[in-house]
């Protein structure tokens, strides 16, 4: 059975009943599927069902080639960087065949800015013996577009990782519901 002709409002009924649905729901899935211990019973389902979809997003790139999928690394992306209110710089470690060795956050910072070290970047990426690696971050404003720094500092960790014959395939930016891609964008 397909599911997609139903409302948010009816799909969310499915999920944690007709009940919940009028207690909670207040138009956007948003505030429901972010983090909210006190919320209850019904927040706890939504996030159940959040970690459910991302950890079949992350299965699925770990089983396939992540350039044949782009869709589903701006949906990982999105679901894992959504919601944060501090800036945080992950990693994906992909090997030879471009499939997710491991996601790793390297790096917390606060709501403006993350210091991120490239030494300790290259470290991880040789842990991991990967041959490419996919940067993201997360913008709390909301605001998806590359400052200056990121720009420069993605130009530092691809020369860094190029010394190691390791490729820097793309660097996202999370902010609210929209992704933007270096790689789209020419920055790469």
């Amino acid at each position: 059975m397909t599911y997609d002709h139903l409302s948010d409002k009816d799909l969310l009924a499915k999920l944690i009943g007709v009940r919940e649905v009028q207690r909670v729901y207040q138009g956007s899935l948003l505030p429901l599927f972010t983090h909210q211990p006190e919320a209850g019973p019904a927040s706890e389902k939504c996030a159940v069902a959040r970690e459910l979809v991302i950890r079949a997003l992350r299965e699925e790139l770990r089983t396939r080639d992540s350039l044949a999928s782009p869709a589903a690394v701006r949906d990982y992306l999105r679901l894992t960087l959504t919601g944060r209110e501090y800036e945080v710089f992950v990693a994906i470690f992909m090997d030879a065949q471009n499939r997710t060795l491991a996601t790793e956050e390297l790096f917390r910072g606060t709501l403006t800015q993350t210091s991120v070290y490239p030494r300790e970047v290259v470290k991880q990426a040789l842990r991991h013996n990967a041959a490419a690696v996919i940067f993201a971050h997360n913008h709390p404003s909301g605001v998806a577009e590359p400052s200056h720094a990121d720009e420069l500092l993605t130009q530092g960790l691809k020369q860094s990782l190029a010394l190691v014959d390791i490729k820097v395939l793309d660097h996202f930016i999370v902010a609210g519901t929209g992704v933007m891609s270096f790689a789209e964008k020419g920055l790469l």
